[in-house]
């Protein structure tokens, strides 16, 4: 009888464009759910961790048992720079899943970022780290190294599916995952977004009360007027 693997890596996938991830950088997280349909971001829920927290990666997916963490030790194998480490570990709350000693090698490796569904431990030490990190909260139980796990497939996480490649970005206002298949327009669509805001944003600083979209709304057949 085989024995059952305590790791599966997968090492094929391919990485977003350092090129492309450079030209996504400096937008609000906000400019990639509108380009998406006004979706595309995590569950509120998986938050940073402290106040300056913007990146821009590529995604290196990690998927961990609850109460586990082998294969957020066994990644250090597998990061390189400008990655985004997203562990998704079925939303477990009892132990954290990465700490400090964790984090501070994912930032010697070169990754961006951390997120996880789960929790994280050490405050203090992360901070110190300084490397962004994404999650539910803080516990200092801690979590068992045995596995299974899986590094570089396919996981659920915040109410996505991410994969190994796809872009993510986080801000303050939280986490917005860009798959593969929107790599082609990105930017051109960023940069409409961005030209739309700056309308906006030149009437506020001209005094205007209301743009003009809601004022031909407001003089249309779509609004009944009661005395």
């Amino acid at each position: 009888m085989a024995e059952t693997s305590a790791l599966t890596i997968h090492r094929g996938f391919n990485r977003a464009d350092p090129e492309l991830v450079k030209a996504l950088c400096g937008y609000p997280s906000g400019y990639f759910a509108d380009i998406q349909g006004r979706r595309g971001a995590m569950d509120f829920g998986i938050r940073p961790m402290f106040h300056s927290a913007a990146f821009v990666g590529s995604a290196l997916t990690i998927k961990s048992v609850p109460d586990d963490n082998l294969a957020c030790w066994a990644a250090l194998d597998v990061i390189q720079p400008g990655d985004v480490v997203v562990i998704a570990c079925g939303g477990w709350t009892g132990s954290a899943v990465i700490g400090d000693l964790t984090t501070g090698m994912y930032k010697n490796a070169g990754a961006s970022a951390a997120i996880t569904d789960g929790m994280v431990r050490d405050v203090e030490g992360l901070e110190q780290v300084g490397l962004p990190i994404y999650a539910r909260g803080l516990t200092p139980n801690s979590p068992q190294k045995f596995g299974p796990g899986e590094i570089g497939g396919e996981i659920s996480i915040g109410g996505l599916t991410v994969r190994s490649g796809d872009i993510v970005i986080g801000d303050r206002d939280g986490i917005v995952v860009l798959p593969q298949d929107r790599f082609a327009s990105a930017v051109a669509d960023i940069k409409g977004v961005q030209a739309k805001e700056a309308i906006i944003e030149k009437a506020i600083a001209a005094g205007d009360t209301k743009p003009q979209w809601v004022k031909e709304f407001l003089a249309g057949e779509g609004v009944q007027n009661v005395e």
